[in-house]
C-alpha cells in the first residue's frame, strides 16, 4: 500500500522536482542577464560577440526575457513538469548555439555551458529524455559548426573538436542519468521509510496516550516537555503548552535520581492529590538525553489485584456452591425430620441449630451466585415513582415499621436506566442495612432522589443510625466484611458491583460533621427527566 501511494506520489510530480527546477531557472535567468550585462558594459573588450555583436546582444536580450517569463510560469503554473522542462532546455541550447555562433565559434567557450544544460537538465528530469537533450545539443553544435564550414573559413580541427564535444554531450548525459536514478531510489526510499516512521510514531503517541498508566518526559534541568493525559490527571498538572517545571515532592525525588543515573523504582504519597504512586524512573541513555518517568496509581493496582483475586474467587466459590448445595438442602431437611420426631428438648434446640446455620449457608450461597451473575443484566427505563412504591409495598411485608421509620420523597417524572432485578437488589441491601441500624424514629430513613444533569440521577438513601466508624469506611464495600453477626458480609459488595454493571457508581459519602449520626449512600445513574 505504501508503495502505491509513493508511486502516485511521484506520477503527480514531487515537490522535490519543482524546486530543482526553480533553482534551474534560476541559473538561466543569472546566465543570460550576465551576457546581457557583459556585453552591454565591457562592448568590444570581451570576445562575447566579437563575430556579429547585434546578434548577441538581440539574443542574450530575448534569452533573458524568456528566462524570466519561464521563471514566472513556473512560480504559478506547476502543472505539465516534462514539457516545461523540455521547452526551457530547447531554448537554452538554441540561444546559446546563436551566442556561440555570435561570438566566433567553440573558441569562445560558450559550448562549455552546453554541457551544463544537459547535465542540469539529467539532474533536475530524474534521467528522464537527458539522451534526447544530448542529441538535440549535438545537432546544434554540429548545425553551427557546418554553417561555419559552408560559409566561412574553418579547419578540420574544428570538426574534431565540435565531435569531442558531442561525446562530452552524450558522456554527461549518461552520468546524469545514473546519478539521477540513484538520486530517484534514494529520495524513494526516503520518503518511504519517512511514512514508516510517521507511522510509528502516531501509533506510539496514540498508546502513549491510551496507557493506564502515566509518562513523562523530563530533562536534565527537571522540565516536563511531553506528558500523556493519564500523568496530568495523576499529578494535577495544569494544561499548558511548551515545559513545564517538576513541583514539590516529585522535583526534591527527581534530583535524587539524577545523583545515581540508575533505574529506580519508589513509591510515593502525593498529599495534594491524596494518590500514592509507584513511580519508575529510567536514566538518559546514550541515544535519549531525557529520563523517563512511569507513573503507576497504587489504588488502580491494588483494585487490579484484588479483581484478579476474586475473578478466581468466583469461579471457584461458583463451582463450590454448586456441589454444596444439594447436602445442605439433604442436612437441613433432615434436622427439620430430627426436630419433629425427637421429644428430646436439647436433641430438638441441636437440630433447630442445625437447621439456622444451613439457611445462613444456602443465603451465603445463593449471594455467591449471585456475585458470578452481575454482568448478566438488562436495563430498561424505569419508571422510578412507581417503581419505589411497589418496591416499598414488599421491604413494609418484610418489616412492619418499615412503614413509618422509611420516609420516600416525591420524584415526579423520573426515570433511571437499570436492570430492574439488579435495582431491587441493591435497594433491598441497603435499606435492609438501614433497617437494621436505624433508630425507631418517624422518618428515620430517607430515601429521595436528585437531577443533577438531564441524564444523571442520584439516588439517595441516608439513616439515623450509629454510622460507620471512620476506620472501616474503606473497608464497607470489600467482600465478607461485616459487622453484623448473623450477616454474610457480601450485601454492599454485590450491590456495588450490580451498580458498576449498570454503568451506575454506589458510594459511601462521609460525614459532614464528625459527630453526626447514620450512614448516607448514593447511587448515581443515568436516567430521564420526564416533565
Amino acid at each position: 500500500m505504501i508503495r502505491r501511494n509513493l508511486a502516485a506520489e511521484f506520477n503527480q510530480t514531487p515537490a522535490s522536482f519543482w524546486r530543482s527546477l526553480l533553482f534551474f531557472s534560476i541559473y538561466r535567468v543569472s546566465l543570460a542577464l550576465f551576457f546581457l550585462g557583459a556585453v552591454v558594459i565591457f562592448g568590444d573588450t570581451v570576445s562575447l560577440g566579437a563575430q556579429n555583436s547585434h546578434l548577441f546582444r538581440n539574443v542574450a536580450s530575448v534569452y533573458l526575457l524568456l528566462s524570466m517569463a519561464f521563471l514566472g510560469v513556473q512560480l504559478w503554473q506547476k502543472r505539465h513538469f516534462d514539457m516545461q522542462l523540455t521547452v526551457h532546455v530547447a531554448i537554452d541550447i538554441l540561444a546559446l548555439t546563436l551566442m556561440m555562433f555570435a561570438s566566433g565559434g567553440q573558441k569562445s567557450g560558450i559550448a562549455t555551458l552546453l554541457l551544463v544544460v544537459v547535465s542540469g537538465a539529467g539532474l533536475v528530469g530524474q534521467g528522464h529524455m537527458v539522451l534526447f537533450y544530448a542529441a538535440l545539443a549535438s545537432v546544434a553544435v554540429l548545425l553551427e559548426e557546418g554553417w561555419w564550414a559552408l560559409m566561412m573559413d574553418s579547419e578540420p580541427a574544428d570538426f574534431f573538436s565540435a565531435g569531442i564535444t558531442c561525446v562530452a554531450f552524450f558522456a554527461a548525459a549518461m552520468a546524469a542519468r545514473m546519478l539521477a536514478k540513484r538520486v530517484v531510489a534514494n529520495e524513494f526510499l526516503a520518503l518511504e521509510r519517512g511514512q514508516q516512521l510517521d507511522a510509528q510514531l502516531r501509533i506510539s503517541e496514540q498508546i502513549i496516550r491510551d496507557m493506564e498508566g502515566g509518562v513523562l518526559v523530563v530533562d536534565n534541568a527537571g522540565q516536563v516537555h511531553m506528558s500523556n493525559p493519564q500523568a496530568q490527571i495523576l499529578l494535577d498538572m495544569p494544561l499548558q503548552d511548551g515545559p513545564q517545571p517538576l513541583r514539590g515532592l516529585l522535583a526534591e525525588r527527581f534530583l535524587v535520581w539524577q545523583a545515581h543515573s540508575v533505574e529506580i523504582t519508589e513509591i510515593l504519597f502525593f498529599q495534594e492529590t491524596n494518590r500514592q504512586l509507584r513511580i519508575r524512573y529510567l536514566p538518559p541513555s546514550s541515544m535519549l538525553g531525557d529520563s523517563l518517568l512511569y507513573l503507576e496509581d497504587m489504588a488502580q493496582v491494588h483494585f487490579q489485584s484484588q479483581q484478579l483475586k476474586l475473578a478466581a474467587l468466583g469461579r471457584l466459590t461458583a463451582n463450590m456452591a454448586h456441589e454444596i448445595r444439594n447436602p445442605l438442602a439433604a442436612i437441613s431437611h433432615a434436622a427439620e425430620f430430627l426436630a419433629e420426631d425427637d421429644a428430646d428438648i436439647v436433641r430438638q434446640r441441636l437440630a433447630h441449630i442445625i437447621h439456622d446455620n444451613t439457611l445462613r449457608l444456602n443465603r451465603l450461597v445463593t449471594e455467591v451466585l449471585e456475585v458470578g451473575r452481575r454482568d448478566q443484566t438488562t436495563p430498561e427505563l424505569i419508571d422510578w415513582p412507581r417503581f419505589i412504591h411497589g418496591f416499598m409495598e414488599e421491604i413494609f411485608l418484610h418489616a412492619a415499621s418499615a412503614a413509618s421509620r422509611i420516609q420516600v420523597a416525591e420524584a415526579d417524572g423520573l426515570k433511571v436506566w437499570f436492570d430492574r432485578g439488579h435495582l431491587h437488589r441493591v435497594l433491598w441491601n441497603l435499606l435492609v442495612n438501614a433497617l437494621r441500624h436505624a433508630s425507631g424514629a418517624e422518618g428515620a430513613i430517607r430515601v429521595y432522589a436528585k437531577v443533577i444533569r438531564a441524564n444523571c440521577i442520584e439516588l439517595h438513601i441516608s439513616d439515623d443510625g450509629s454510622g460507620i466508624e471512620e476506620s472501616l469506611r474503606a473497608q464497607v464495600f470489600e467482600p465478607f466484611f461485616t459487622t453484623h453477626g448473623a450477616g454474610t458480609g457480601l450485601g454492599l459488595y454485590i450491590a456495588r458491583e450490580l451498580c458498576e454493571a449498570n454503568k451506575a457508581r454506589l458510594e459511601l459519602l462521609p460525614k459532614l460533621l464528625p459527630n453526626s449520626p447514620g450512614a448516607h449512600f448514593r447511587m448515581t445513574v443515568e436516567g430521564e427527566v420526564c416533565l
